[in-house]
């Protein structure tokens, strides 16, 4: 008997077998982009590395259950441009894991305040944000889209009809966005993270403030007086926040300035299951609707 649980005991323990290959990704909006690369390419599963809730991967850090999730991993497709800080652990914990960044080629811009709040002042940091704008993103699932096809040169045309697909589509919603959000009255807006920078670039609004650089922080009295004043001396542009964090410092500015609060998605939460090919779409232009509403579009 006690050989038996023994055996039985060693089944459990052994690791599933694989019926194919595993591509990982980091976080959400790369997730997004490799399901649809991915759809209908035969024994390729896409796992994503960070929970759906997480968010941006602001001070990450990886965790005992990531790391064998990336052990069983033939890919790992991730944003790259900083987003993802601990690659360096992940090159030396698994040195023949193949990486893939998809901000490959794409022209960075720097982290900055319109508004200086404390000590947040340019500091030069690559802002890493560059899925909200779709024309990025249709770079982002080409670069995306070749690593796959070298890592499974088997099932290349199938990942490449999708590429083609997935671009039309992203290429066809940046056109959606800049006609949209085009002509509008008002083009400034107030953001509490550097999310959006690569959005407004690309149709045409103007961040005139960023509240707090990175999710969690907390003014103070002081620093949230400052930055009223300075909201009404601009007359009251729409506040943005993001539906994955606290608004309180937004509800406070809106009560002390008159200022109208909205929220935008950055696309770094959403399903988990049943995931809508076209989600990333859904949110963007639901995104575009809320600044027509916010900026006096009709």
């Amino acid at each position: 008997m006690k050989k038996v649980f023994a055996f039985l005991l060693a089944l459990v323990l052994l690791p599933a077998a694989s019926l194919g290959e595993t591509i990982v990704t980091s976080f959400y909006p790369i997730w997004l982009l490799a399901l649809n690369l991915a759809d209908g390419v035969p024994e390729l599963e896409v796992r994503n590395l960070a929970a759906p809730g997480t968010g941006c991967l602001h001070d990450y850090q990886l965790q005992t259950g990531d790391m064998k999730v990336l052990s069983e991993a033939d890919l790992f497709l991730v944003n790259g441009a900083g987003m993802e800080s601990y690659l360096d652990h992940v090159f030396s914990a698994f040195p023949d894991l193949p990486v893939a960044e998809a901000a490959a080629g794409i022209p960075l811009l720097t982290e900055t305040d319109a508004l200086t709040i404390g000590e947040n002042e340019d500091d030069g940091e690559v802002n890493a944000h560059i899925w909200l704008s779709a024309a990025n993103a249709a770079v982002m699932a080409e670069n995306l889209a070749k690593a796959m096809e070298a890592q499974f040169p088997d099932r290349q045309e199938k990942i490449e009809d999708n590429r083609k697909a997935l671009q039309a589509r992203l290429l066809a919603l940046d056109q959606e966005l800049r006609e949209g959000l085009s002509g509008l009255p008002r083009k400034g807006i107030i953001t509490f993270h550097e999310a959006f920078p690569y959005f407004a670039r690309a149709y045409g609004l103007d961040i005139v403030a960023v509240v707090n650089r990175e999710p969690g922080e907390t003014l103070t009295p002081a620093q949230l007086a400052q930055l009223a004043e300075a909201i009404v001396a601009l007359d009251a542009p729409p506040l943005f926040v993001e539906p994955q964090y606290e608004d309180l410092s937004a509800r406070t500015l809106a009560a002390e300035t008159g200022a109208a609060i909205y929220t935008l998605d950055p696309v770094v939460t959403g399903p988990e299951e049943d995931v809508p090919p076209d989600y990333y779409e859904t949110v963007m232009r639901r995104n575009m609707e809320t600044l027509r509403e916010a900026l006096g579009g009709e």
